[in-house]
């Protein structure tokens, strides 16, 4: 057995947290869902607000809340004063207002919270077999386009949570040398696309993504009166014999290549490989576990990796920085600049190796 400092009671507290976290989880979706984070919040300088002063407001039954509150309060998400009034902690207010919990919390709940009780036949199977929960695909990106409204908001708001925040400082690095041409590959909405479009008024991007997507990113980009510079490509980089045409100055790959395998994300560098010349780039970008400056980044990747087994495909996950920079020698290109972009992300610019 491992020995690390902490006391057998500690320890055996620890597991049942463990054991029972699903019930704290869904005690606080509950709590932020009948608003009594809220309440408690908006109350705080009256010194707590009672079980009765609560069940009142918000017209909950006493049971109701009291069963919630009390493992909340076990949970140091609420506490109580002397005069029995709740009080939200600074986790408890972390859980319902910081950003990035939220975001977090409404994809565990809509798009992952089901779909991870077949983890274990997952695990055996090398298939999503959580994915069954949410509809009949082989991957969960075939189906993206076609999920209820509320899980597909949970989705991008957390894809987009962890994406857009990067863009406005990563659009100066990407257009350093004035591509003309830009090929953006997992465009998903066409958000980045747009953005580039706006940011230089003379690059064209194609967009190459599954049917569903691309149809997305095309009509958004024709919202934006850009459908002259925005094109797109139907591609499954799943099929047999995927092929991107020549051309691009610059391939940008942003939070796309975890959605694969190893053996995968080879065959897809290789492909950009073969359609770039000498003076093109490739940029990826990506949240590697090993370049988090905080545990907390860390965790978040980690779990985020079960949801890949799970859900999305069954053999992806949240890869390290070295892992990538062996691929992406391996697929025969040269790393020319390692990049840290915002709080959580890296920007690897690749290009090709011509001595191969």
């Amino acid at each position: 057995m491992a020995k690390k400092p902490i006391k057998a009671i500690k320890a055996l507290e620890e597991a049942q947290k463990i054991a029972f976290a699903p019930f704290v989880f869904q005690t606080t979706v509950s709590l932020r869902k009948l608003g009594v984070f809220d309440y408690l919040f908006e109350n705080d300088s009256d010194g707590g607000v009672t079980l009765e002063e609560l069940s009142k407001a918000l017209s909950i039954s006493e049971y109701g809340l009291s069963v919630l509150l009390e493992i909340a309060e076990s949970s140091d998400i609420v506490s109580t004063n002397e005069d029995s009034g709740y009080e939200l902690t600074k986790i408890g207010y972390f859980l319902n207002y910081n950003k990035m919990t939220e975001a977090n919390l409404n994809f565990t709940q809509d798009v992952c919270y089901q779909g991870l009780f077949h983890l274990h036949e997952a695990i055996q199977t090398g298939k999503p077999a959580g994915l069954k929960e949410l509809g009949p695909w082989p991957t969960v990106y075939e189906g993206l386009s076609q999920l209820p409204s509320k899980i597909q908001e949970s989705w991008f708001a957390f894809d987009h949570f962890y994406s857009d925040e990067i863009f406005g400082e990563a659009l100066p690095l990407v257009f350093r040398h004035q591509p003309k041409t830009l090929f953006d590959i997992g465009g998903n909405t066409g958000k980045f696309a747009i953005l580039c479009a706006n940011y230089d008024p003379d690059v064209e991007i194609t967009i190459f993504d599954l049917p569903g997507q691309l149809s997305k990113a095309l009509e958004n980009a024709k919202e934006n009166g850009l459908e002259n510079r925005i094109s797109g490509q139907e591609i499954d980089w799943l099929s047999e014999n995927p092929r991107i045409h020549e051309g691009a100055d610059t391939i940008w790959m942003s939070q796309f290549l975890d959605c694969f395998s190893k053996e995968e994300i080879l065959k897809i560098l290789k492909i950009c490989v073969q359609s770039m010349d000498d003076s093109a780039e490739l940029i990826i970008i990506e949240t590697y576990t090993d370049r988090q400056k905080f545990d907390n980044a860390r965790f978040t990747l980690e779990a985020t990796s079960l949801y890949f087994t799970a859900l999305a495909n069954g053999n992806s996950k949240m890869y390290k920085a070295t892992e990538f920079q062996e691929l992406i020698e391996k697929a025969g290109l040269i790393l020319k600049e390692d990049l840290p972009v915002g709080e959580f992300h890296t920007m690897f610019v690749c290009g090709k190796d011509s001595s191969r």
